[in-house]
């Protein structure tokens, strides 16, 4: 199966910060868990300001960044306001995907 590089976007509620805490603990288990079949890869919010965030996977198709997000804590408690992914040629680098 042809692995793939995606990136999902995360844009943030306003009140992101303040309600975060309470949430890390299960967002970051929901990442670890994506971690361990080798399909997140790096991750984090923007910051100044820190009103959004980019994730980065890799894995065979979209639906499985998709099903991550549907399934994310910070998605479903309404942290996150809205996301999307964009699936993305990596040309140069130790863990390009496609080779130039």
């Amino acid at each position: 199966m042809t692995q793939k590089h995606f990136i999902l976007f995360y844009d943030y509620a306003a009140d992101y910060l303040e309600r975060r805490g309470g949430l890390r603990p299960a967002h970051h288990k929901h990442a670890s868990a994506s971690l361990a079949r080798d399909e997140f890869q790096l991750g984090g919010p923007f910051a100044d300001p820190a009103d959004s965030a980019a994730l980065l996977f890799k894995a065979a198709s979209r639906d499985v960044v998709e099903d991550f997000a549907r399934n994310d804590p910070y998605v479903l408690d309404g942290l996150v306001k809205s996301w999307r992914v964009r699936e993305w040629t990596t040309v140069v680098g130790r863990d390009a995907l496609s080779k130039i």
